[in-house]
């Protein structure tokens, strides 16, 4: 029997990458839905760390168990790094990752294929119970197309286009998306903690 590792999230798109990302871990990952635990963080922090830690953290504390919580977001530069932390709710609060892709595009549509340069930037942080929290970070870089491609993965990734690829991250084959992409470098780290964990449990 593993220990359970709680997945602070209930993104479908989320849950799934995590168990792929994470798969060999010697944890038996669950979600907040499984546990009976209803997730209600307001996600205030002006960080993706604060964001992550305050999930991780405020989850760890009501199951007692080991909490893994990420936040992340799309950066572009001519925007000066927005939408950065307000990624999920750049295009109102309730909004579609459809509504989503075409505000950010909508503040873009004048700008040239060469200024249109931008990051996705991922801070994983993993809670105990007691309060003590590590943190892993990773980040992918790229640039925003002009119309949606892909079908794929979810979020911004359809207009996530990596030049090294010539396709948008919607595009990609899911085994390449969860080894570039920036929730994938934060993972790899989390994996190493994980085991770390387990072999010293």
């Amino acid at each position: 029997m593993h220990p359970k590792l709680l997945l602070a999230t209930n993104n479908t798109g989320k849950v799934k990458e995590f168990r792929m990302l994470l798969a060999g871990v010697p944890f038996e990952l669950v979600t907040p839905k499984e546990t009976g635990i209803v997730m209600n963080v307001e996600e205030s922090g002006a960080t993706y760390r604060e964001n992550a830690r305050l999930k991780a953290c405020t989850l760890a504390a009501q199951s007692s168990l080991l909490t893994l919580a990420d936040d992340s977001g799309i950066e572009v530069d001519v925007l000066h790094g927005a939408p950065g932390v307000l990624s999920a709710r750049y295009a109102g609060e309730n909004a579609s990752d459809i509504e989503r892709v075409d505000y950010l595009l909508s503040k873009l549509k004048d700008v040239p294929p060469e200024k249109r340069s931008a990051r996705f930037y991922c801070v994983i942080a993993m809670a105990k119970p007691d309060g003590t929290v590590q943190f892993c970070d990773g980040e992918c870089k790229g640039t925003i197309t002009v119309k949606p491609a892909g079908v794929t993965g979810f979020g911004y990734d359809p207009v996530f286009y990596l030049p090294e690829f010539g396709k948008t991250m919607a595009e990609l084959p899911v085994e390449i998306k969860n080894q570039i992409s920036h929730r994938a470098k934060a993972a790899q780290k989390a994996k190493m903690l994980l085991l770390k964990m387990a072999n010293t449990a």
